[in-house]
């Protein structure tokens, strides 16, 4: 896109049609605290081979995932992407569609979200799916949005196992939509029924958990529901769900969930696809859209925008949710990957990953220094170090092995945790990458 810059007359005569003084002026409404204080600290002017040659030194300056041993996860997870999934999303009938404005006569858009709804509520046991969101975090503060509509409370208990992005992320639109908000601290084993009370909307937990414990949440769903409450679970490894129970059986009443592990790469943080499921009495409260299966005329088989209850469609004070994008590419990855393995495929893949992990965390328990936390676990683990870990990870990362996520970086204000180090393996993960994790470990705790 070419860069064609105004002149001082040209902005002058832009604010006065505006009816401003200045630039400064249109950024008024912009909290001082949000505001910068000075220039951003960039390079000045270059030109167009500085400027390449200059990005390109940053560039080199990362470590991709697939070039050393690799252990991070953390919410996000690399997985092996079948080429067949870039390869059909590439197609330019996929590629460069958007939301279906005029949805009937986008029948091929239409269909394959209606496949992608199908996959999601198969995987998380559940009776309804949207056609996507955003990403995992937003999913879940809509989740707790939603359940605050069908209880008419406005308070939500955070489980402490849930994801520090998801908290915040639910804390921001607690802070403007006006709801409140009751979290345990992180890693607490308490059971958050403890705070379930009539005022309480909903029990937010996450499974497996940001520490990679898996547990049964069934006794809390009978919690929640004597008290008229809901329970929204939160899936972060959707991969998981080819191994555990998914939350339909164990009673969840709404699903949000991050889809990247299905189709989409790392990308160094995005974009990627939220998931969002629920029972079929609570569907006039789902945020995003649906897409429904018909006939037309003829009796041919066809799809429809069955409910859509974003504001772009609606009246505002009855819409739902503002999101306003459905991730539509990386759904179709989703759909297309998952689509592929199968129903045995993906019970394979998540048993590969299983094993992986279960190989690594027998591994480094016997590192000396080194001692497991959670027994039972999908692909992540938590394991505590005898000094802080986000210490211990950059001296490992010396030795050329990426050990995992500090959980000093979600909360870095907290001792507790200071020294607990979080470790994933996938079926990415070869037997050579866990030993030279192993190997490297041991020789920085010796």
């Amino acid at each position: 896109m070419r860069y064609l810059p105004l002149t001082a007359s040209d902005r002058v005569e832009m604010l006065a049609a505006i009816g401003v003084e200045s630039v400064d002026a249109l950024f008024e409404d912009v909290p001082p605290s949000a505001r910068l204080s000075g220039p951003v600290d960039l390079p000045r002017a270059m030109g167009e081979i500085e400027v390449e040659r200059s990005i390109s030194n940053l560039a080199a300056r990362n470590v991709t995932a697939g070039s050393v041993p690799f252990f991070i996860g953390g919410g996000v997870y690399r997985h092996h992407i079948p080429a067949a999934v870039d390869h059909l999303i590439q197609r330019g009938e996929f590629l460069t569609s958007y939301t279906p404005y005029q949805p009937e006569i986008s029948q091929g858009t239409l269909q394959y979200l209606f496949e992608f709804q199908t996959q999601v509520a198969l995987l998380t046991g559940m009776e309804v799916a949207n056609a996507s969101l955003y990403d995992g975090a937003t999913a879940c503060a809509e989740a707790v949005m939603m359940a605050n509509r069908v209880t008419g409370r406005r308070k939500a208990v955070l489980s402490g196992g849930l994801h520090p992005h998801y908290r915040e992320v639910c804390a921001t639109y607690a802070r403007f939509v006006g709801f409140e908000l009751f979290a345990q601290d992180p890693g607490r084993s308490e059971d958050p029924a403890q705070l379930v009370d009539r005022d309480t909307s909903c029990v937010v937990v996450q499974n497996p958990d940001f520490f990679g414990e898996v547990r049964d949440y069934s006794g809390l769903a009978g919690i929640c529901h004597d008290a008229g409450a809901l329970l929204v679970v939160i899936v972060t490894e959707i991969l998981s769900l080819g191994a555990i129970r998914p939350p339909g059986d164990i009673g969840a009443d709404i699903v949000a969930a991050e889809g990247q592990s299905l189709g989409n790469a790392l990308s160094f943080g995005g974009p990627h696809v939220g998931l969002f499921a629920t029972r079929d009495r609570f569907v006039r409260q789902m945020p995003g859209r649906l897409v429904g299966q018909t006939v037309d005329a003829t009796g041919r088989r066809g799809w429809v925008l069955t409910l859509s209850t974003r504001e772009q469609h609606i009246r505002r004070e009855r819409a739902t949710s503002n999101i306003c994008t459905n991730s539509g590419l990386c759904a179709l990855a989703f759909t297309i990957h998952l689509a592929l393995l199968g129903e045995a495929g993906m019970t394979r893949l998540a048993r590969l990953n299983h094993a992986a992990a279960v190989a690594l965390a027998e591994r480094l328990e016997k590192v000396p220094g080194i001692r497991l936390l959670n027994r039972t676990f999908f692909n992540e683990f938590a394991v505590q170090l005898p000094r802080p870990a986000a210490e211990i990870v950059e001296l490992v990362a010396a030795r050329g092995v990426l050990a995992g996520v500090p959980v000093s970086r979600f909360y870095p204000d907290n001792k507790a945790v200071a020294d607990i180090l979080l470790v994933a393996a996938t079926e990415m993960t070869t037997t050579e990458d866990m030993g030279r994790l192993e190997a490297a470990l041991r020789k920085v705790l010796s």
